[in-house]
């Protein structure tokens, strides 16, 4: 016999390289499957839905593996927590059926971005907030977004050394707004939240990265739909930097 979990996991990703294994490097997938080999003694590499960067956090990874052992789900939470480290935890487990795959079970995937522009620089929000000195425009950033709803080849949004043949992606919901609340300030952080049915490699990045120069007055509102045009990474801004971002939530399919 054999069982097939699906867990829900949080992570602040400031000490690991990433989701995926690597030779000598920390990461969320390698510390998870650690901690299975823990509690049941079977080397078993789960399979995540996103395959994060070094630096990201996630308040909602999904991972799943197939084991011998027959332990109830709450009973596999409790075990994986007391092997995890501090900075990782399992949330949700329940049981799955044999097929569930937790990459093409994925219909939406949802990520924020934190920019942190206000005066004073923030030292507790630190490892989560890209940290801008001068205030940014958040309805330039809005207008210049909607252009990226919708089905695109975001070849411009693509770290060039990422190997994915398709460009195409689909963003179903883009929304700036300025955050009530945060360190010394009330209106401190822009939030950029990004949902759609997949992502390519430091996509989220450069789209907040280019958004960012159009709030920050250095490019205009109509930029963003030409970079989209060009379809060429060298069209578009900065990479933003990792520890700003965060996997939100992932919807999976019914």
């Amino acid at each position: 016999m054999s069982q097939r979990l699906q867990l829900r996991l949080a992570y602040n990703g400031e000490r690991f390289s990433g989701w995926q294994i690597q030779p000598d490097k920390r990461t969320v997938q390698g510390v998870l499957r650690d901690a299975i080999r823990g509690v049941c003694g079977e080397t078993i590499v789960p399979k995540g839905s996103s395959r994060t960067d070094a630096g990201v956090h996630a308040a909602d990874q999904v991972a799943s593996f197939t084991t011998t052992k027959t332990f109830s789900p709450d009973v596999w939470r409790r075990a994986i927590n007391a092997h995890l480290p501090n900075d990782v935890v399992v949330l949700r487990s329940s049981e799955v059926g044999s097929s569930f795959n937790p990459i093409t079970d994925a219909e939406k995937k949802r990520y924020r971005y934190r920019i942190h522009d206000g005066e004073v620089r923030p030292v507790l929000a630190r490892p989560f907030v890209w940290q801008w000195r001068s205030r940014l425009n958040i309805s330039a950033m809005q207008k210049a977004a909607s252009c990226l709803v919708g089905e695109h080849d975001f070849s411009s949004f693509e770290n060039p050394s990422s190997p994915r043949a398709s460009k195409v992606r689909t963003i179903h919901d883009i929304t700036i707004q300025r955050r009530t609340g945060g360190e010394y300030e009330a209106d401190n952080e822009v939030w950029i939240e990004i949902e759609g049915n997949g992502f390519l490699y430091n996509m989220v990045r450069i789209i907040a990265g280019t958004l960012l120069m159009v709030g920050n007055g250095k490019r205009p509102e109509t930029w963003a739909s030409i970079v989209l045009a060009d379809r060429q990474r060298t069209s578009a801004g900065p990479t933003a930097p990792a520890h700003g971002l965060l996997l939100l939530q992932i919807t999976l399919k019914p």
